[in-house]
């Protein structure tokens, strides 16, 4: 059980890294607090599973999904794998430390993340959006986006399959324009 605890808190602090190495520095120092209706945890195969409803706060950091899968390799890293609810979206949202009240939410009907490649990946209705307030300032939509936090590289297609192909649909990004700024 403590094995499976260390696990569940690794996998915490890898969700924060997945959007951006600026993610409230405050976050790490917070308690973890998990709900599910289910919790299934194999040791020996080193797989834990949440079911039904699941929410995950630590700090300012937010996870809603209908199941959580985390599974650790030998080496010790974790796969993190986020599936929605039928008809809904997994979502993670937390604060940023680039500025006053910024924030990144990402959106899909399944969620990736791969903490030795810091790769996360957002699959179908995938979006990615930063926030200033409630303003949003960047947003990103495919049916497959994936974001690659060390070198803080996109990749958006219009398929889930992470190719784009004709006629399978469009991609999108919005990026507001920024303010500049004055030197006094």
């Amino acid at each position: 059980m403590k094995k499976t605890l260390f696990n569940l808190l690794t996998f915490l602090f890898c969700i924060g890294l997945v959007f951006n190495a600026r993610a409230e520095k405050a976050d790490a120092d917070k308690p973890t607090n998990i709900e599910a209706d289910q919790m299934f945890s194999d040791d020996v195969k080193q797989i834990t599973t949440f079911t039904g409803n699941v929410v995950v706060t630590k700090g300012t950091l937010l996870i809603k999904a209908g199941k959580a899968v985390i599974v650790e390799d030998p080496e010790g890293y974790q796969f993190i794998t986020l599936y929605a609810a039928p008809g809904k979206l997994a979502s993670l949202r937390q604060k940023q430390d680039s500025g006053p009240d910024t924030w990144l939410e990402g959106y899909g009907e399944k969620i990736e993340y791969d903490n030795k490649n810091e790769i996360a990946k957002f699959f179908t209705r995938a979006r990615v959006k930063r926030l200033q307030g409630s303003k949003v300032t960047d947003d990103v939509t495919g049916e497959y986006i994936s974001y690659n936090a060390k070198t803080e590289y996109y990749n958006v297609y219009n398929t889930s399959e992470g190719v784009s192909k004709p006629g399978a649909g469009r991609v999108k990004a919005v990026i507001q324009p920024r303010e500049k700024k004055t030197n006094k």
